[in-house]
């Protein structure tokens, strides 16, 4: 991934708690190209980083194609550990660091219906998948939900890319409210759903298709969570089934953390518990799961986790490791 210096060229607010950040390189010149779902890591100032999609309202073939500029929207987060706090105190002229972009939730470049669900600020991936899809002549629906009508952002260009195949779906006038069955239906077992949003909208969206008769990988999604809120829990241990070897995880780390540093060989990406790669085979004990990748069949059947944020209700889990 490249490295990139990027100086803040514009910082508007886009709704009360959304605020809209433009980005150009620090030295001028052409951006890294990207796709719809493609979002860029910035650099905290104490340490650590933070993914932000990157969003495209020019719905053109070449609008993302060695842009001169990136698009960002931010949530201030009402117990923002200092991510979204650092970005929205961002001002014309400020320099920040970061590395992308990077994609694991680009739309698939094939002839099927496609349906695109957007939760609050889930709409920055989800909106550049309808200028992409658009530009392409693709046909999509476009479902976005938000709890008030002036928590939406990004409205107008929305109803610009995508004409009558939007709507705007609002938990405080019912008579709005998403049916999401009624969407998984819609979309067909042949269809594909892409979703960003918060924890619980992914969940439903997942069980619905699958209720629908969809199968899991024509549900497609990306979740941003805090490291925290991934390991919080009490401790619990972990044993190999291979070697015998009982590891302690602590509440503050994961079980990839513990393996990991103790020589174990594992395979992972995205650490958010969205993209199964770490999927790990569960041969004694209950786990706690966090993920948004397994039915709540699957969950049921406590016979695998997804060992980046998922944790114990029992005291030792035992690991096909």
């Amino acid at each position: 991934m490249a490295e990139l210096r990027l100086v803040v060229t514009s910082s508007e607010a886009a709704t009360p708690q959304i605020r809209t950040l433009v980005l150009a390189a620090e030295n001028g010149g052409a951006l890294p190209s990207f796709r719809a779902g493609a979002h860029i890591k910035v650099h905290l100032p104490e340490g650590g980083e933070r993914p932000y999609s990157l969003v495209n309202t020019e719905p053109s073939p070449d609008a993302t194609q060695n842009p001169t500029s990136y698009r960002l929207g931010v949530r201030l987060e009402e117990d923002s550990a200092g991510g979204s706090r650092y970005m929205h105190g961002l001002k014309e002229g400020d320099v920040i660091a970061a590395t992308g972009p990077e994609n694991q939730f680009a739309v698939r470049d094939e002839d099927a219906p496609v349906t695109l669900i957007a939760g609050g600020i889930g709409i920055t991936p989800i909106l550049s998948m309808a200028s992409e899809l658009s530009a392409a002549g693709r046909p999509f629906e476009f479902h976005y939900c938000g709890r008030t009508r002036d928590a939406l952002a990004f409205v107008e260009p929305l109803k610009v890319i995508c004409g009558e195949a939007l709507t705007l779906h609002y938990d405080d006038e019912p008579d709005t409210a998403i049916d999401l069955g009624a969407v998984a239906t819609s979309a067909g077992a042949d269809g594909h759903l892409y979703v960003c949003g918060p924890r619980g909208m992914i969940e439903a969206v997942r069980e619905r298709a699958h209720e629908a008769g969809m199968d899991k990988d024509h549900v497609h999604f990306e979740l941003f969570t805090k490291h925290d809120e991934q390991v919080a829990g009490g401790a619990f241990e972990v044993e190999i089934s291979s070697t015998g070897d009982v590891f302690t995880i602590p509440p503050d780390r994961s079980i990839i953390e513990v393996l990991e540093e103790a020589g174990i060989d594992l395979i992972y990406d995205c650490q958010r518990g969205d993209c199964g790669i770490c999927q790990t085979g569960v041969l004694d004990g209950v786990p706690d799961h966090r993920d948004v990748i397994l039915t709540d069949e699957e969950r049921a059947a406590n016979d695998v986790m997804q060992i980046c944020v998922s944790r114990a209700k029992s005291d030792r889990l035992v690991l096909d490791l």
